[in-house]
């Protein structure tokens, strides 16, 4: 089957930055519904579009297609005492930039010294290129469930519980190895 919109899409993969240093690899398959759901960067969504079980490729994207550029203005020196306490580097607080009227964003704290924590606003991986080295190991067709919500179910997937299934509410996240 090739991999088109409504198709789910099972992917091994290696990230790196652009000079190769490895930054992640692949433990379990990335499982994405594929058509411009946004559950993957569109430039692997781009790449794979049209290719079978079994393709492998390399390909970069640039910071401007991934996580974008590096906004020092998200950058943020705070007083110890405006936040929770005991505060460590990498905990991460939920604010805006710096007006009122922007959209929220993720804070991680990246340096605690002199009674003040640096936060930054940024995603880990901006201003970085990076190289994904894919290969993709299933295809197969989304069920009209998956194409309603915009996501994949199941296994590696979003799955929804019910009330009654065994008393838990909430959506949970569970990964199983594909043999």
């Amino acid at each position: 089957m090739k991999i088109e919109k409504n198709t789910v899409v099972s992917v091994k993969y290696k990230l790196s930055d652009a000079q190769g240093n490895l930054i992640e690899e692949s433990s379990e398959p990335m499982v994405y519904l594929h058509g411009g759901y946004q559950n993957t960067l569109p430039k692997i969504e781009e790449t794979l579009d049209g290719k079978d079980n079994g393709f492998s490729t390399i390909i970069q994207v640039e910071p401007e297609d991934a996580f974008g550029e590096y906004d020092a203005a998200l950058v943020k020196i705070e007083p110890l005492s405006r936040l929770p306490q005991p505060i460590e580097v990498g905990m991460q607080f939920e604010g805006s930039p710096d007006d009122d009227d922007e959209e929220s964003v993720i804070f991680t704290v990246t340096e605690v010294a002199d009674d003040k924590a640096v936060l930054d606003g940024n995603h880990p991986l901006a201003g970085i290129a990076l190289r994904f080295d894919l290969s993709v190991i299933d295809v197969r067709a989304a069920s009209d469930e998956e194409i309603a919500h915009g996501h994949v179910h199941g296994a590696h997937g979003h799955h929804h519980h019910h009330e009654e299934d065994d008393g838990e509410q909430g959506d949970h996240f569970r990964s199983q190895p594909l043999n």
